[in-house]
């Protein structure tokens, strides 16, 4: 599993969710967590970030926000130089379904359909966890 130190950034234009991501994550005892309400200002946070040599080590989006969607926000992160192999875990409305085809097309980790559970939340982060580390193994 993803150490407890692990920095997160939770994208989610409806605070309500980010707060349910953040009572999740504090959970399962991950203490950094940081929010942005859309993929615009996620994306900013996102280089900032790396430029002040303190990246995010994972990210939590919402597919369906204003100004900046998720999906657009996971091709920019998958087209930097730095966000190649970060992980990303989409969160998806029940309506949204089809959507996830093409999410793991443009890169995505995982996804989750809302509402979620802790254990779903967590179930994804060991499953990308264990994943990347196949990736790194190989």
């Amino acid at each position: 599993m993803f150490k407890k130190s692990t920095k997160f950034l939770i994208v989610d234009d409806m605070n309500m969710f980010r707060a349910m991501v953040k009572q999740s994550l504090t959970a399962m005892e991950f203490t950094k967590h940081f929010e942005a309400n859309d993929g615009s200002v996620a994306l900013k946070m996102l280089e900032e970030a790396v430029q002040s040599n303190e990246p995010f080590e994972f990210v939590i989006c919402d597919w369906n926000m204003p100004k900046m969607k998720g999906i657009e926000l996971l091709r920019k992160v998958r087209a930097s130089s730095w966000g190649k192999t970060l992980p990303f875990l989409m969160l998806t409305a029940e309506a949204e379904k089809t959507t996830v085809v093409e999410a793991l097309k443009e890169g995505v980790d995982g996804y989750i359909i809302k509402p979620f559970t802790v254990n779903s939340l967590s179930a994804n982060l060991k499953a990308i966890h264990d994943k990347k580390n196949v990736s790194k193994a190989s």
